[in-house]
């Protein structure tokens, strides 16, 4: 990789004040009780509740902003035979929201029409071009249910509703301003005080919850959607704390025997077999739902999930794999002429924050391409693609301690319009716009973050002797799944590593390792580490730990982060 590479420093997170070493909460190993200590966990009632949630715990979905209003709206068309669309975003998240609704709304003899915009000629969301396609491909609706948008479109919203069509928002994405868009209720975390980490898989999962709270439906059991749940809350890579965790790890569990020919279907696809972890989903089934939204295609993917028979799941799921292909294509092409441009018109170690856009580049990609020059270099980095008449769009992807919401807030003058997440947000914006963009976007980093908040870090969870990592170790390490945000995989470090013979050279520039610390050995798989120069041993080396199964054989692997020379 070209360019300088900030130096990472490695922090071994301090033993939690009032741990103890000797207690003996639960009956489980030191560093599994270190790890929930950690996370806040010590007593033996918050590690019950952490390590098997509940869904008896599961709060009253009416507890959510303007719940009530959507559902005396959504039974009054029910009741009434009127035509429902559910108008959703391209991406898991939002194709799994309007799989879930569309599932609910039939058991009440609704079939709701869905509709996804296309990326590429119709951007995200409300957009006049969709709106414009909707209503020429279909029955008028008389109520139009926005999942995972909606938010931030108050004209497009206060149009609709002026023409006749009731609008219900269910959806996570921040107001972006004070007022609520104008829509007959608006199912948003983000207008109260809780529940704020659902993304709209889990708040689509409210609504279910509190239709079926309302008026029951014999036979269906709520638990039927937890995988869809699972799926779209693992990929929207939300916090997996309090009710998250909850579904994700019961969801989860029905994976393997979902009942959803789609996903099944996925599974297969993607050579899954056994249990589901949230890497599966993260790594296999959402990269190929995203594909076909990324390659203008997401009804495709659409299609998988609703499949009524595994005869029709199988073809589709076959045609998400080859998006897939084609979308790994097209990152790779665009992420090497990416990093040219980033060559060319940045100081890698110098510049706070990263602006780089092309012509010809595939709008679809842009998010994947900035999330790696942001994992690359630690900086804020925006990708933007722009189209031949000069309208760029571009996705954001940031540091801890520096919100593209506010960033984009600070720039509005540069963009056409902005918004998103806090770590990961989309603009639009001119092509005679980038170079003021650039210049502010960075002039807002730096005022508004320090260096020390700037620097690249590697956090180590604990410090592990080899000897330490069993099966038997694994068996309680794992109940600490499902990992993710808020509740990241565990990052080990062992001292004074060797190695037992030269690394094996795979393909893709990964590296299988043979490593030794004192009599105990293990293997480790470090993805992509044929691109570093690795130092002469003894090594520290931060690791994370997983469990492999091959032709029926258990191992414990350990998956490499980085490698330096012991300190």
């Amino acid at each position: 990789m070209g360019g300088s590479r900030q130096e990472t420093e490695w922090i071994v997170k301090e033993t939690p004040e009032g741990f103890r070493e000797d207690d003996a909460v639960g009956g489980l190993p030191r560093i599994l009780r270190l790890l929930l200590a950690q996370r806040g966990y010590s007593t033996q009632e918050e590690v019950e509740g952490f390590l098997k949630p509940k869904l008896k715990d599961l709060g009253d979905p009416f507890a959510l902003p303007e719940m009530d209003k959507a559902v005396e709206r959504i039974f009054r068309a029910v009741d009434a035979g009127e035509v429902i669309c559910i108008f959703g975003d391209y991406d898991v998240d939002g194709i799994t929201s309007i799989t879930i609704m569309r599932q609910v709304l039939g058991l009440y003899g609704v079939t709701a029409r869905p509709f996804i915009p296309v990326r590429g000629g119709e951007g995200y969301g409300l957009s006049d071009a969709a709106i414009e396609r909707l209503m020429a491909e279909g029955e008028r609706p008389s109520l139009l249910i926005t999942v995972d948008c909606g938010t931030a479109s108050k004209d497009e919203i206060a149009k609709l509703q002026a023409d006749g069509i009731d609008v219900i928002v269910a959806d996570h994405h921040e107001l972006g301003g004070k007022d609520r868009p104008p829509g007959v209720a608006v199912v948003n975390p983000k207008l109260g005080n809780d529940y704020g980490y659902l993304c709209t898989a889990g708040v689509v999962f409210k609504v279910a919850h509190a239709l079926l709270k309302t008026r029951p439906v014999a036979g269906f059991d709520l638990k039927e959607l937890l995988d869809l749940v699972a799926v779209g809350t693992i990929a929207d890579i939300v916090p997996l704390v309090d009710e998250n965790r909850c579904l994700v790890r019961h969801g989860l569990r029905r994976l393997p025997q979902t009942s959803n020919h789609g996903l099944r279907a996925l599974m297969e696809v993607t050579g899954m077999n056994g249990l589901a972890t949230s890497a599966d989903v993260g790594f296999r089934i959402g990269p190929r739902i995203n594909a076909a939204g990324r390659m203008d295609a997401p009804q495709d993917a659409l299609a998988v999930l609703l499949a009524e028979s595994a005869e029709a799941a199988r073809p589709l799921a076959e045609q998400l794999d080859d998006y897939n292909r084609k979308r790994q294509k097209t990152e790779l092409e665009m992420f090497g002429e990416a990093m040219e441009q980033l060559l060319k018109h940045h100081d890698p170690e110098k510049d706070p924050a990263f602006l780089v856009g092309s012509r010809g580049w595939h709008p679809g990609v842009v998010g994947i391409v900035a999330s790696r020059l942001m994992r690359a270099y630690h900086k804020p980095t925006f990708v933007v693609a722009i189209d031949d008449d000069g309208l760029g769009k571009g996705s954001g992807r940031s540091i801890e301690g520096v919100s593209l919401v506010e960033v984009i807030g600070a720039c509005r003058d540069d963009l056409v319009v902005g918004g998103g997440h806090h770590m990961a947000a989309g603009i639009s914006i001119r092509e005679e716009c980038m170079d003021s963009f650039r210049k502010n976007f960075q002039k807002h980093v730096l005022e508004n973050s320090t260096e020390d908040q700037r620097k690249a870090r590697l956090k180590i969870d604990a410090v592990v002797p080899f000897a330490d990592l069993s099966l038997g170790f694994l068996d309680s390490y794992e109940l600490l799944h499902p990992f993710g945000h808020s509740n990241p995989q565990p990052l080990f470090m062992s001292k004074d590593v060797w190695l037992t013979e030269a690394p094996r050279h795979l393909k893709n520039k990964h590296l299988k390792l043979f490593l030794r610390q004192d009599m105990a050995e293990r293997d480790a798989i470090f993805f992509g580490g044929g691109e570093h120069e690795l130092p002469d041993p003894p090594w520290d080396v931060a690791f994370h730990i997983d469990r492999n199964v091959f032709r029926g054989r258990t191992t414990l692997q350990l998956t490499v982060r980085e490698i330096r020379a012991t300190k």
